[in-house]
């Protein structure tokens, strides 16, 4: 009898293979990233069609085959469907996973970064605050996770409340990470941090970004 396993995970990426088929990236609370194949989600009825979709949230039984693992069943707990149905949510939801399939790898402890891509699908949805803010807020986190974020002083010009913002966002628990509001100044000063701190730690053109930043122009 074939071993499966179970994991935690979030849908990153899902891309149609053959007819029937879809090649599935997850972010595992377990195993990091991983990717598998689900067999037949694409046919009407599948019971994997829904679970295989971007942005799915629960937990995924694997098993391992010769040469993948293949997604044997799958409970999820979260669909974040007004994501998909807001095309700016949905284009900041990409951008988000693209980031986390950027430099998340497998067999690592990415347990951090599933619980800090989730709650930031769940600030999207709730519309609590700007998608501006969230974005903001979900880089300067990645980095402080990866232990690349240079925290701006006070010799730095920015104001003494974009100072306290990026404490918070450095410091809070995740589950509390969106629990605050800031100006329009301090929001223009969060994010000038957070896009050059991103792109001088990373260095990668994100193609997801590419159409956000079209689509609000």
């Amino acid at each position: 009898m074939t071993d499966t396993v179970e994991v935690t995970a979030l849908v990153l990426k899902s891309t149609p293979v053959g007819e029937y088929d879809r090649r599935v990236v997850l972010l595992t609370r377990e195993q990091g990233r991983i990717a598998c194949f689900a067999r037949g989600a694409r046919r009407p009825g599948s019971p994997v069609m829904a679970a295989s979709l971007p942005f799915c949230f629960g937990t995924y039984r694997l098993r391992s085959g010769r040469n993948s693992n293949v997604l044997v069943e799958a409970k999820v707990q979260y669909f974040f469907e007004k994501i998909r149905n807001d095309m700016e949510a949905a284009c900041y939801a990409s951008y988000f996973a693209e980031v986390m399939h950027y430099i998340t790898r497998e067999n690592n402890d990415e347990a951090a970064l599933l619980l800090l891509v989730f709650q930031s699908l769940r600030a999207l949805e709730a519309d609590r605050i700007p998608n501006r803010l969230v974005r903001a807020v979900f880089e300067i986190r990645t980095l402080v996770i990866e232990g690349e974020f240079r925290p701006p002083d006070e010799r730095d010009p920015f104001s003494p409340s974009t100072l306290q913002a990026v404490r918070h966002i450095m410091q809070a628990p995740v589950r509390t990470l969106y629990t605050f509001a800031v100006s329009d100044t301090v929001l223009a000063e969060l994010e000038h941090i957070a896009e050059i701190s991103l792109q001088r730690s990373l260095g990668h053109r994100f193609e997801s970004l590419e159409i956000l930043k079209a689509l609000q122009m």
